[in-house]
């Protein structure tokens, strides 16, 4: 049984509620951040609460605690959950309204911890397809609840076989995957696209300073679809997935679709990177 915490509460899982009044039920309004640990550390915690700040502010929501309480609340429902690795949820609800749209003073905070899960080794092994959705996030800055679009871009990607589908601009750019950043090698150089166009993950902050590290040559730039036959290869990052190699966008196969050296070595780098990670 998972602990969460509710507003004030640890609490069963199966226990946990909310007001059907809330905002974020009637309207869709609110605000979330997700990571996990390693070692049993929460990763890059207070860049994912800073984001969840930010993200809030965004869209006029007051956070109902300080950056440094929420802190110790994660930390304390890490304790009373006891798993060896564990996903972090946190949850900003838009809270009461007086008439069900106007934003109230009682936004809710709700953490819910739960036990990591292996996700499918093929993946990381033999790399994995992912699809173009034509969407364009709404404000890409904040990582909000309203996720109409991205589950149903998901929907589809899973009936074509693919883990992730990239969300495509009005003008044809590849920008970030429903749940994820994207990444691709053109020659020796990493491209993805820049914080301004997509949400800023915490993940890709990580993949962007161990590639530096390396030496290797980085562009943030916009990628447009008709460059998909250049590139030599692909990844996505993100908190759930960690580094996927990309060995499909839509029918077109990403270095003979199999996942390449350069890709492979981020991975490496990300993995010695997260195993010895302290905080």
């Amino acid at each position: 049984m998972d602990i969460y915490y509710v507003n004030g509460e640890f609490i069963e899982d199966n226990k946990a509620q909310i007001s059907v009044n809330d905002l974020s039920v009637l309207r869709g309004y609110g605000v979330f951040d997700f990571l996990r640990t390693y070692n049993g550390v929460p990763f890059h915690l207070d860049d994912h609460l800073y984001r969840l700040e930010r993200s809030a502010r965004l869209i006029g929501l007051g956070l109902p605690n300080p950056i440094a309480k929420i802190s110790e609340i994660v930390l304390e429902t890490l304790k009373r959950n006891n798993y060896p690795e564990s996903n972090i949820r946190l949850v900003v609800t838009g809270g009461l309204s007086s008439d069900g749209i106007t934003p109230g003073d009682s936004p809710k905070l709700l953490v819910m911890v739960t036990k990591v899960k292996q996700l499918p080794a093929q993946w990381y092994t033999d790399g994995a397809k992912v699809i173009t959705c034509h969407v364009e996030r709404f404000m890409p800055g904040a990582k909000s609840i309203n996720y109409i679009p991205a589950i149903l871009c998901q929907n589809e990607a899973r009936s074509q076989q693919a883990i992730e589908a990239v969300f495509v601009d009005r003008n044809g750019y590849m920008l970030e995957g429903t749940t994820s950043n994207l990444f691709v090698f053109i020659g020796d150089t990493l491209i993805t696209p820049p914080c301004d166009r997509v949400l800023p993950g915490i993940t890709r902050k990580v993949v962007l300073q161990l590639a530096e590290g390396e030496k290797i040559a980085i562009v943030q730039r916009p990628i447009h679809k008709d460059e998909v036959r250049l590139i030599d290869e692909a990844f996505i990052s993100s908190s759930v997935r960690e580094i996927v190699p990309i060995v499909a966008i839509d029918s077109i196969k990403i270095n003979g679709g199999k996942p390449g050296s350069r890709t492979q070595k981020i991975m490496e780098l990300f993995k010695d990177f997260s195993t010895s990670y302290t905080g």
